[in-house]
C-alpha cells in the first residue's frame, strides 16, 4: 500500500444517515453565528486601542482580503467535493489519507480548545449580567478546582451552556439551525442598535490622527477581575499574551490585521454541514461567501463608528462596545448590547460544537477513529456518538480546567486548515481538471496561493510555545494514525 491513499473525489453520503435539511440561508446564518461574537464585541476596541487606532478599519480590510482568499478556496472545493465537507474531507479528496488525518487532527485541536475558551467568556458575561440585576453566584460555582486565581468547585455557567448546546445539537440539525437563527437575530439587532445610536454621537476629531504614530507599552483601562480574566483569555486565544505591546503606525495596522484574522475563527465550520445540506454544490459557496461578506461589512462599520464616538485609547477593555456607550451616556443601549454579546457567544459555541462533531463523524466514518463516533441516531439523524464523546471533553474543560496558554492552539489549527484547503484547490485543478466545478475560485492559482502565503505567514508569527504544544499534539496524532487508524480505515479494507 502507498503512504498517501486517496479516496474517490465525490463519495456517496446517502448511506451515512444524516438528514439533508439545511439550505443556503441556514448555512449563511451558521457562518454569521460562528464569526460574530468576541470579534465584534471585543476585538474591535482592543485592536484599535493597542495596535491600529482608528486605522483598525484598514486592518479589517486587510484581514478580510486574507480570509476571502481562503473562503473562495473553500467555496470551490465545497462545490466540487460537496459530500465530504470540512477541510478534512477536502484534504482527503485532493491530498490523500495521511494529509487528511493531519488536518482533521488539527481541526479537532482547534475546536476542542476554542469551545471551552468561548464558554468561559460566556460565563463571565452572564455572571456580570446577574450582578447587574442584583443576583450573584457564589465564587465556588464560577471557578474550577484548579483555577490558580480563585479555586472553586466548578464553573457552573460554562458547564451549563456546553451541556445545553450538546442537548440541542442532539435534537437535530434543523432545530439547532433554528435556534442559531434566533440568536443571530438577537445579536445582529444589538449591533444595528449600536450603529443607530452611534451615528448621532460621532466626533470626527476622534479619527485624527487616523494612523497614530508608533508607541510602545501604552496601558489600557481596567475593569472587574472577571473582565480582565476574560480579556486575557481572549488575547491568549488570539495568540497574544495578556498586556501585550502597543504598536500603531503601519506596523500596527498589519499587526491588527493578524489579530483580527482570528475573529473569523469558525467560519470554516459552515463547510462541515455539507452532508446535511440539501444542495451542497450550490448552497455551500453561498453560505461561506455570504456569511463572510456580511461579517466583514459589520466589522468595518462597527469599528469605524466605535472609534468615532470615543477616543480609541478608551477601548482597551473586555467589553469596548458597551463601554463606549456608557462613556457617551447611553446606559440603556449598553445593557442591551451586553445581551447581544451573550447571544453572540452562544452561537459561536453552537456552531463550533456542531463543526467539531461533524469532523469527528467524518473521520470515524472513514474508519480512522472507532465507529462509535460515527453512530447516528435514526430518529433525529444526528451523530449522537460524536456529540456525546465531544460533550464529555468539553464539559470537563469548561467546568473544571483553566485552559491558559493552551487556547493559543486554536489559532494554528485554523490557519493550518486554511492552508490545506487553498493547496487543495491548486492540486485538484491539476489532478482533476475535468471535474465539474459549479463555483470556481477566480484568478486561480493566484488567489489560493495568496491564501497559502498569508495564512502561512501568520502561522510563522505564532509564539514558540504554540509551536511546541502543537508539535506534541501532532506527534500524538501520528502515533494514533499508525497504531490504529491506518489499519482500520475504509481504504485499508479496500486494499486487502
Amino acid at each position: 500500500m502507498s503512504l498517501l491513499r486517496t479516496k474517490p473525489v465525490q463519495p456517496d453520503a446517502a448511506d451515512r444517515g444524516l438528514k439533508r435539511v439545511l439550505g443556503a440561508w441556514d448555512l449563511t446564518l451558521l457562518g454569521v453565528g460562528a464569526v460574530i461574537g468576541a470579534g465584534i464585541f471585543v476585538l474591535t476596541g482592543i485592536t484599535a486601542a493597542t495596535q491600529a487606532g482608528p486605522a483598525v478599519v484598514i486592518s479589517f480590510v486587510v484581514a478580510g482580503f486574507a480570509c476571502a482568499c481562503a473562503a473562495l478556496s473553500y467555496a470551490e472545493l465545497s462545490s466540487t467535493v460537496g459530500g465530504c465537507g470540512s477541510a478534512y474531507g477536502y484534504g482527503y479528496a485532493s491530498l490523500g489519507e495521511l494529509p487528511a488525518w493531519v488536518i482533521g487532527w488539527m481541526l479537532l485541536c482547534e475546536y476542542m480548545v476554542a469551545i471551552p475558551a468561548v464558554a468561559t467568556g460566556w460565563s463571565g458575561y452572564v455572571v456580570n449580567g446577574l450582578q447587574a440585576i442584583g443576583m450573584s453566584l457564589p465564587d465556588f460555582l464560577i471557578h474550577g478546582p484548579i483555577d490558580k486565581l480563585a479555586p472553586g468547585l466548578i464553573n457552573l455557567p460554562a458547564f451549563g451552556i456546553v451541556l445545553i448546546i450538546g442537548v440541542l445539537l442532539a435534537s437535530g440539525a434543523k432545530i439547532s439551525a433554528q435556534f442559531n437563527a434566533i440568536m443571530v437575530a438577537v445579536k445582529v439587532a444589538a449591533i444595528l442598535l449600536f450603529i443607530g445610536v452611534a451615528l448621532f454621537h460621532i466626533h470626527p476629531g476622534n479619527w485624527k490622527p487616523f494612523v497614530p504614530p508608533i508607541e510602545i507599552g501604552a496601558g489600557g483601562a481596567s475593569g472587574f477581575s472577571w473582565e480582565m480574566r476574560l480579556l486575557d483569555a481572549i488575547k491568549l486565544l488570539l495568540g497574544f499574551g495578556a498586556g501585550g505591546e502597543t504598536h500603531f503606525g503601519a506596523t500596527g495596522i498589519m499587526a491588527g490585521a493578524a489579530t483580527i484574522f482570528f475573529a473569523y475563527l469558525g467560519f470554516d465550520a459552515v463547510s462541515t454541514a455539507a452532508e446535511e445540506t440539501r444542495h451542497p454544490q450550490r448552497d455551500l459557496p453561498i453560505g461561506i461567501l455570504g456569511s463572510l461578506a456580511i461579517c466583514t461589512l459589520l466589522y468595518i462599520v462597527v469599528s469605524l463608528l466605535l472609534t468615532g464616538i470615543v477616543d480609541y485609547r478608551e477601548l482597551n477593555v473586555a467589553s469596548p462596545v458597551s463601554h463606549a456607550l456608557l462613556l457617551i451616556g447611553q446606559d440603556w443601549a449598553a445593557g442591551i448590547i451586553s445581551i447581544g454579546a451573550i447571544a453572540g457567544l452562544t452561537t459561536v459555541i453552537l456552531v463550533m460544537y456542531f463543526g467539531l462533531t461533524r469532523v469527528l463523524f467524518a473521520i470515524a466514518h472513514d474508519g480512522l477513529l472507532p465507529k462509535f463516533f460515527a453512530y447516528v441516531n435514526p430518529r433525529t439523524g444526528t451523530p449522537i456518538g460524536s456529540i456525546a464523546a465531544a460533550g464529555v471533553i468539553m464539559l470537563a474543560f469548561s467546568g473544571f480546567v483553566p485552559l491558559g496558554r493552551l487556547a493559543e492552539l486554536a489559532n494554528i489549527g485554523t490557519l493550518g486548515a486554511f492552508v490545506v484547503v487553498c493547496a487543495g484547490v491548486i492540486i485538484m485543478r491539476r489532478t482533476h481538471p475535468d471535474l465539474p466545478r459549479p463555483f470556481r475560485a477566480p484568478a486561480s492559482p493566484l488567489i489560493p496561493l495568496l491564501g497559502i502565503l498569508s495564512c502561512g505567514y501568520l502561522m510563522l508569527n505564532l509564539a514558540a510555545f504554540t509551536w511546541t504544544a502543537f508539535g506534541a499534539w501532532m506527534l500524538i496524532g501520528l502515533v494514533v494514525y499508525f497504531a490504529y487508524s491506518r489499519s482500520h480505515s475504509v481504504l485499508a479494507g479496500n486494499d486487502r
